[in-house]
Order: C-alpha cells, then structure tokens, then sequence
C-alpha cells in the first residue's frame, strides 16, 4: 500500500524527522510514502500569490505567516540526505504546487529538472478565493460559478502537462456547499484530460478528516468511477501534516476504489 501525500512542514528539515514518518509508515503496513511540501513555503515561490493576498485580508495574513519560510535548495539538500538512508519502505519525494494557469510557464522551469519523483498540481484557490480555509468565507457567494471555475482549472491543470498527479480532485465539497446542477460533463472532461496526460488522481482522505461533518471520504462516487473509467492511475493518501497522522483511512480508501 501507498500513501500518496504526506506533509513534512511542522518538523525540521531533519532525516531524524522524516524517519517518524517512516515509522508510522511501517505501523500502519506501507510499502510506500510519498513526502512534500506546499509550494508556498519556498520563497522562490513567493510571487505567484500576490491576487490571493490582495483578495482577502484573512489570507494575506494566514500567508504572511507560513510562506516563504525555506528556499528550495534546503529542501533538496534534505532529499539527498533522505535517500542515502536504508528504510524500510520506499520514501518519494515532490511537491505540492497550487495551480495558477498564467503561472504555468513560471512553474515549470522552476521545478525543471530539480529531481523531484513527483509533481502534484493543486487548486486550492478560484478566483483568488482560497476555498477550503474556512466555511463562512463562502457567504453570499455563487456556488454555482465557484465549481464551475474550479473544474475549468482543474482541467486547465490537466492540460498543462507540468504534473504527474492531481491533488484532491474534488476538494471543492469539503464545506458541504454543492452547485444546483450536474457534475457529470465536468467529471469526464477532467477524467479524460488525466488520462491523456497521463495523470493520476489523489484519492485523500484529509478533508474528511478535517470535515467529517460535511465531507465524504475520498472523491465523490460518480468522479472515482468515471475516473476509472478513462484509466486514470488512483492513489490513496492521507493528506498527512504530522506523523500520526499517516495511512489515515487508507485500508478505507483502497476498498473504495475496489468497489466503485
């Protein structure tokens, strides 16, 4: 088993720190964790974020505190040291990027070439409306036109070619506001850009952990199946920011993808 997406920004960039993951790895019987960070906290990737922090006081705020706390050599020196070390699971390393499409051709000759074993494109902000912060952010807000943005970047994200995976492809539901129409055509179209870019998708389990009250675990039914359905790759994961917090559901979230 794998768990395709575990944070390691609450510790030290330290192997002694990595190596607690490794050891919740092998508790919970993984053969293989996949590390990384959110994008934001190298400077390099500082610029893209100027709208979103103009958009909202609380986001500009929230950013201030967390971004651009490391460079992104620190990050690669902690790699080379981690894969050095004999573990006794397979330790992959990436990034978390939140996908901005006038950023692509910024983002891909940033992390070309950097050794990464993957790259995971995200949306976590539409319009500059970061989503998934917090549920009285979207008062009087269109629900409609905010899915119907967010799947068009999410196809958008697809399309790039910059990824190898997509990062919570329906984190949009965590909050439990839902559009007055179908999701269907923007399923397929987003299932059928994965495929031909030759993108897996993150079956996570973090925002149901984060909102079990409103979130279901892992994708909605209809997207896994039509994801499967175009041969789209699916890989669980925990959403993990702390070592406890490792193969969260996973068992759960592989009979998922067996039975849909």
């Amino acid at each position: 088993m794998t768990d395709g997406h575990i944070h390691i920004e609450r510790g030290p960039y330290t192997v002694d720190w990595v190596r607690q993951f490794v050891e919740k790895a092998v508790e919970v019987g993984l053969e293989e964790i996949r590390l990384l960070e959110h994008c934001y906290r190298f400077a390099e990737f500082v610029p893209m974020y100027g709208s979103v922090c103009a958009y909202s006081e609380y986001v500009d705020a929230w950013f201030h505190r967390s971004a651009g706390v490391h460079k992104l050599s620190d990050y690669l020196e902690l790699i080379e040291q981690v894969r050095s070390e004999p573990f006794p699971v397979e330790v992959k390393f990436g990034l978390e990027i939140c996908y901005f499409k006038e950023w692509e051709g910024f983002i891909a000759e940033l992390t070309k070439d950097k050794g990464f074993d993957f790259l995971l494109g995200s949306i976590h902000f539409v319009d500059d409306f970061a989503f998934d912060h917090k549920a009285e952010h979207w008062a009087g807000l269109a629900v409609d036109k905010i899915y119907h943005r967010y799947f068009e970047d999410s196809v958008s994200l697809a399309k790039s070619k910059i990824f190898d995976g997509i990062g919570h492809p329906d984190a949009i539901k965590l909050f439990g506001h839902k559009p007055s129409y179908s999701l269907s055509s923007h399923y397929e179209s987003l299932a059928q850009e994965l495929s031909k870019s030759n993108m897996y998708a993150d079956q996570n389990s973090g925002v149901y952990r984060r909102c079990p009250e409103t979130a279901s675990l892992g994708m909605d039914e209809e997207l896994l199946r039509l994801l499967k359905k175009n041969g789209v790759k699916i890989i669980p994961s925990s959403d993990a920011h702390c070592p406890e917090d490792v193969g969260y559901k996973i068992k759960e979230l592989y009979q998922i993808i067996l039975s849909v």
